[in-house]
């Protein structure tokens, strides 16, 4: 598999992206304004203990207290501890300790970091466990004989009362490799002990490193045939690190000199969008549906255009197979965490089924973060899960949408019209007023109007006020606005933006909805009623003001 690394540098982020076979499949973005907390240590200071959930909020200076789990607050020294070890959390921790801790998961929602006390500090070969006492090595590496050499070395260099896994990348790896990054990360350790000791909580004591070198330590291997990257100092600054931790990839970096922007180059712009969309159709005329909870991903397959060539059962079987390997590279890009339920196609071939499944399980051992395929339920239904330790790509780039705050839908302006009539009244009594003006948008204004002012002075006889309603499409469905309370002639200034003998270029939005013949034009929301009008709809004209009433005027067209 051909796999590649893009970076993509300027003032305001950083972006990195994986490709496969010239297809994006992970995304990685770091910005002045973003502080990035996994990884980060920690000198913290417990603010609670909670017993019934068996946790303690600790308080690391952050927005919000994070959160450590029992199990999560015990130091782990070997690979198995046995079950008479275990501790309440009580027991493990008391209100004002200091601790020191480390970042495992990001903030989400409402939710603090996610702690441990479990401290892991990586290098490029091993990842050093100061708090543990056993060897350990990456699971992604299956030749047992290979995993059994670089267990006894591991073992062989492993400080007295530390631990040590060693990563994957060191498959192949000889000794001296292991010993630089030892001679570093030791020395590292102590420096931080020290810093803890010196300082007050709760303060950082140890912040990961920036992205790109991040991705040299852990991404950028053998594997990858090249890493480019749009600047210059960054190039340079790539090859005096690579110089340290491996000389031989530096072959295999390249600085982009084109006009074009890198990303748009490699096509990474279009992905990104895509993957921030609601439905991804895939090559075969199928399409895909996501839908988030907090905790939960639902993914729906469906055929869309794609009729087959044969007959039904080939047809599902080719879209849910091109859907599985869709899915696994969305997963990945759009870094979903948590449970996610994949509703593929119905299949009645268990065949077919396996098939769905087996695929599904190949693509997911070449994502990097922990993930598993359980299998189909008795509904059909795959369910999976993936390890969630970072924000999702649509958390990075996306804000909720501040009208409908993620509802990703509006009330009816028949309901707002109605809602909006009885905060009136409750704002009406009583107040020492003749008139009011309101102001909302244009579709929820012409039902509080009514056919013919029907519904207008049906309100107005219930609160014994003037109400001169302006219609905008510069407010939001759901809201008004009250912009003007007075006497009757106050608030009669205000409310008409026109009179009588006044020309105005005006541009004709619509046919009148009774009489196709005038159209309908707006100036500062105020309806215009334009006599034979209708027959300049979408243009630009000057009319003249021939009447003016509470709810609109009349106007007749002088030139076009």
């Amino acid at each position: 598999m051909q796999k590649k690394i893009i970076i993509n540098c300027d003032n305001k982020q950083t972006r990195v992206a994986m490709l496969e076979n010239d297809k994006l499949v992970e995304i990685y973005l770091e910005r002045p304004v973003y502080q990035r907390v996994v990884g980060n240590i920690y000198k913290g200071v417990v603010a609670n203990v909670l017993p019934g959930m068996q946790a303690a909020f600790v308080d690391i200076g952050l927005e919000r207290n994070a959160f450590l789990y029992v199990d999560d607050a015990v130091i782990q020294t070997s690979e198995e501890e046995e079950a008479s070890q275990k501790k309440t959390i009580g027991q493990l921790l008391h209100p004002g300790e200091e601790v020191m801790v480390q970042v495992i998961k990001e903030p989400f929602g409402s939710k603090g970091a996610r702690l441990t006390r479990q401290i892991t500090i990586p290098g490029r070969h091993l990842v050093l466990m100061p708090s543990a006492d056993y060897t350990g090595v990456s699971r992604r590496i299956e030749d047992a004989e290979e995993r059994d050499r670089l267990r006894q070395l591991g073992a062989a260099l492993r400080p007295e009362g530390m631990g040590l896994i060693v990563r994957t990348v060191a498959e192949g790896e000889v000794l001296e490799s292991f010993q630089q990054d030892l001679d570093f990360l030791v020395p590292l350790w102590e420096r931080l002990q020290s810093r803890y000791e010196k300082k007050s909580a709760p303060y950082l004591i140890y912040q990961d490193l920036d992205l790109i070198y991040r991705i040299l330590r852990d991404l950028f291997t053998e594997q990858i045939e090249q890493l480019l990257v749009d600047s210059r100092y960054e190039y340079d600054k790539i090859l005096e690190t690579l110089e340290v931790i491996d000389p031989s990839l530096k072959t295999r970096v390249e600085l982009y000199q084109g006009k074009s922007p890198i990303f748009d180059v490699y096509g990474i712009e279009t992905e990104i969008e895509r993957a921030l969309s609601r439905t991804v159709w895939l090559d075969c005329g199928g399409y895909l549906v996501f839908d988030y909870t907090e905790a939960l991903t639902v993914i729906d397959v469906n055929t869309g255009k794609y009729i087959g060539k044969t007959n039904l059962a080939d047809t599902v079987l080719k879209t849910n197979l091109e859907a599985a390997v869709e899915i696994i590279r969305q997963v990945r890009l759009r870094d979903i965490g948590g449970i996610i339920i994949v509703d593929f196609i119905d299949m009645e071939n268990e065949e077919h089924g396996q098939q769905v499944l087996d695929i599904l399980a190949e693509k997911v051992k070449q994502d990097r973060t922990k993930s598993h395929v359980l299998g189909m339920t008795g509904l059909g239904l795959v369910e999976m899960t993936r390890k969630k330790a970072r924000q999702g790509l649509d958390a990075v780039l996306q804000q909720s949408c501040p009208y409908c705050s993620g509802r990703g839908k509006i009330l009816a302006a028949s309901v707002v019209s109605a809602r909006t009539e009885r905060q009136l009244l409750t704002f009406l009594e009583g107040l020492d007023a003749e008139a009011v003006l309101v102001e909302l948008h244009h579709s929820v204004a012409g039902l509080m109007i009514g056919p013919s002012g029907t519904h207008l002075r049906k309100l107005e006889e219930e609160t014994g006020k003037t109400i001169f309603i302006r219609g905008s499409e510069m407010i939001h469905v759901e809201k008004y606005e009250i912009v003007a309370v007075g006497t009757l002639a106050e608030v009669k200034a205000l409310a008409f933006p026109v009179a009588v003998g006044e020309t105005h270029h005006v541009k004709i939005e619509e046919p009148h909805a009774n009489n196709p013949y005038d159209g309908i034009a707006r100036i500062s929301g105020f309806v215009i009623d334009v006599q034979a009008g209708g027959a300049y709809v979408g243009e630009t004209i000057v009319v003249e003001i021939l009447e003016v009433s509470k709810t609109f005027a009349r106007a007749k067209v002088v030139m076009n």
